[in-house]
């Protein structure tokens, strides 16, 4: 699914309330996938041709994106109460539909464009559906700018248009399994959120375009160098906690999401500059604190067995206990724990600033430069 890097469905609500972060989404990284997104991914290609061809869901089992397969299991989880769904909406099966149709604005608005999930029409009205198959925040249909976004491009797409054409209604559609949320609306309604669509981008394209902080940062990829997102950093920072009552806390309380996220991306785009070799003045990358592990499960069970341990003191319940926890029982029988039982092991790294104790992790850039060097 390719969107387009001004404004697409899932960022139009950003972008009619904040032009400036147009410019600023477009001068950061791209983001690295998640096994999430790719899920997500894998289930929206599914049902598409599903929907496209009628095959049965369970000819779609060992289906790949990524790294993720489909399986039996989110078939029943997900494409199965998402297609339920859709029996609701077309109890009859009378509708006609097309599935991952990109749509655009031509002229009016050149290179704008996203891609539907769903487009039907169904007697007087048109049907725009969008699959979100997500456990995180419920989306709500009513008023949501990307299903908007969705309609006014389809009406302005050849290839939709006859979805539209003589309608007096126009349902928008969320199924997030097992939920479904509709909201029927007008092409006049439509047509008013094209008008604020329009004006956005072309705000969005001037040097002095409005910076706007709210609900809709949430997933801004900019959070970390926005200086509406800083601000408020700071502001939050300044305010001391004996001054504020609770009344004031519960407004501060509302910002806590959008602070919260903003740190979060912050490490993270951190992080994704120290791991290129760009440096990131005060910070590094880290290994995170090494965790014991038994070298050999079977070795550490027979010689810590001969060492008299019962049974109860060695398993929890059918697991052997770990080397922190054995070597409490040992200090009890003032014995010790040998040591060519365990290793310690990294599980990862991370971010860390620069008088963290541990030394840098070498990046292969590094590591290519100090090879160079010996040869």
């Amino acid at each position: 699914m390719q969107h387009s890097n001004i404004v697409g469905g899932s960022t139009a609500k950003r972008v009619i309330n904040c032009p400036g972060s147009v410019a600023l989404v477009q001068k950061m990284p791209p983001k690295p996938s998640s096994k999430y997104a790719d899920e997500g991914t894998l289930l929206h290609d599914t049902i598409a041709e599903h929907l496209a061809t009628l095959k049965p869901l369970e000819t779609f089992i060992g289906k790949k994106h990524q790294d993720q397969v489909l399986t039996q299991e989110l078939i029943d989880d997900k494409l199965v109460p998402a297609l339920a769904a859709l029996d609701e909406i077309d109890p009859k099966q009378e509708m006609m539909y097309e599935v991952e149709t990109r749509v655009g604005f031509g002229d009016l608005l050149p290179g704008v464009f996203g891609s539907t999930d769903f487009v039907g029409r169904l007697g007087d009205k048109a049907v725009v559906l969008d699959w979100k198959f997500g456990d995180g925040v419920a989306v709500t249909a009513e008023e949501n700018e990307q299903l908007m976004f969705y309609a006014a491009a389809a009406m302005r797409t050849t290839a939709l248009q006859w979805a539209f054409e003589g309608a007096t209604e126009i349902e928008c559609v969320i199924v997030q399994p097992p939920m479904i949320r509709r909201w029927t609306t007008t092409p006049e309604r439509i047509a008013q959120f094209e008008h604020q669509l329009v004006k956005a981008v072309k705000q969005a394209q001037s040097a002095d375009a409005i910076l706007k902080a709210g609900e809709h940062c949430r997933w801004c990829a900019a959070k970390p160098v926005c200086p509406q997102m800083t601000g408020a950093v700071d502001r939050a920072l300044q305010v001391q906690l004996k001054e504020i009552d609770a009344a004031m806390l519960g407004q501060y309380l509302k910002n806590a999401d959008v602070l919260e996220g903003w740190i979060t991306d912050l490490r993270a785009l951190a992080f994704q500059l120290l791991e290129k070799n760009i440096p990131v003045p005060g910070y590094k990358i880290v290994q995170k604190q090494a965790r014991r592990q038994w070298t050999d499960e079977t070795k550490a069970i027979a010689a810590l067995h001969d060492m008299g341990l019962p049974r109860d003191e060695l398993f929890s319940p059918e697991e052997i206990r770990s080397p922190a926890q054995i070597e409490k029982v040992l200090k009890k029988r003032k014995l010790a724990l040998p040591d060519d039982l365990v290793k310690s092991v990294s599980s990862g790294t991370t971010l860390a600033s620069e008088d963290d104790s541990r030394p840098a992790v070498l990046q292969l850039g590094d590591l290519r430069a100090a090879i160079s060097k010996l040869q």
